[in-house]
């Protein structure tokens, strides 16, 4: 496992299906319905998966 914060480490406990892939599919799925107003949320989103596409 990487080195993620503490808030990326609740949204990957909160989302987590019991894969990576799982995982990832599920926050790509909640980022898509994030209303513009929740540009923290989106950040905190965007840092993990950069993380597993851009490492």
């Amino acid at each position: 496992m990487g080195n993620f914060t503490f808030e990326e480490m609740n949204l990957m406990c909160i989302y987590n299906t019991g894969s990576r892939t799982g995982l990832i599919d599920s926050l790509r799925e909640m980022r898509g319905e994030l209303s513009p107003e929740e540009t923290e949320l989106r950040e905190l989103t965007d840092s993990y998966l950069f993380y597993y596409f851009f490492k």
